[in-house]
């Protein structure tokens, strides 16, 4: 069962403490650990929907495909800018702040232990079934159902903080991160599966770079990009591929339908790594 330290309780912010199989705080307050290790912090009045996140059929989908390796480049990208001056740390404290179902955080903790570096993992995701999939597949990592809005973490908590593709809340990020933590922002380029969404949409919007309203508090200390062709050989994993993304709420039926006559496609990956030093 992975440690689960230093929360609080998303109701009124106390601190949680552990009996046995769950987390309580002083006025009662009690959150049930499951089976495999993580906690759900997210209480009613804090959803927008009755299951948020993504669905388990996304979840299943987006785990199919990353085991597929076509992109475990980005670990590896996340692992060469890793931040030197985080190596001198004992411990490095990191918050992924939409884990998913845990791919890249257990990848690069693995990436980091190779090299020496000892890290302390919290993955926090609002989907329940992102987390309960990431707390089966790693158990030496806190896994917590939570909003980045409303992390249930006390303040100067983490050495970093990563944002893979995610909603980032940066009043949120500044509060819990040490006083020289940093951050780090990923995201699509311009051409992240350009080919997939000639087919999905009639024509291609132009490119927007993400809006960062809310970051006077961090300075952007590095930032680097990642380009590289992959291919899917079956419909099945085109399908997976599809089903993890956004577009397949956004595409038309239409355009679905293309992609369903595919047997194989060639793809380019287009990513963006920024990292920012609190302050």
């Amino acid at each position: 069962m992975s440690t689960l330290e230093s929360l609080l309780c998303p109701i009124d912010q106390l601190p949680l403490c552990q009996q046995e199989r769950s987390l309580r705080c002083s006025n009662g307050h009690t959150f049930d650990l499951a089976k495999s290790g993580y906690v759900n912090l997210l209480p009613v009045q804090n959803k927008r929907s009755k299951q948020p996140g993504d669905s388990k059929d996304m979840v299943q989908a987006r785990q199919a495909f990353l085991e597929l390796g076509h992109y475990f480049p980005i670990v590896e990208e996340i692992t060469r800018t890793w931040p030197a001056a985080l190596n001198a740390r004992p411990l490095v404290r990191i918050l992924d702040a939409g884990c998913g179902e845990g791919y890249y955080l257990q990848h690069l903790s693995q990436r980091l232990a190779d090299l020496s570096v000892m890290t302390e993992c919290v993955g926090v995701d609002i989907s329940k079934w992102a987390v309960a999939a990431a707390s089966k597949r790693d158990k030496s990592t806190s896994w917590i159902v939570g909003s980045n809005a409303c992390l249930p973490t006390p303040a100067g908590r983490f050495d970093a903080i990563l944002c893979l593709f995610g909603f980032p809340a940066f009043s949120e990020f500044q509060r819990v991160l040490s006083d020289d933590g940093v951050l780090l922002l990923v995201d699509a380029g311009p051409d992240h599966l350009i080919e997939l969404r000639q087919i999905l949409y009639p024509s291609i919007h132009e490119y927007k770079a993400p809006y960062r309203e809310g970051m006077a508090d961090f300075r952007l200390i590095q930032e680097s990009s990642l380009s590289y062709s992959f291919s899917l050989s079956s419909q099945e994993e085109i399908q997976q591929l599809l089903c993890m993304t956004p577009h397949i709420h956004k595409a038309s039926y239409a355009g679905k339908e293309a992609v369903k006559q595919l047997s194989n496609l060639a793809l380019t990956a287009n990513i963006y790594f920024r990292w920012y030093q609190k302050g």
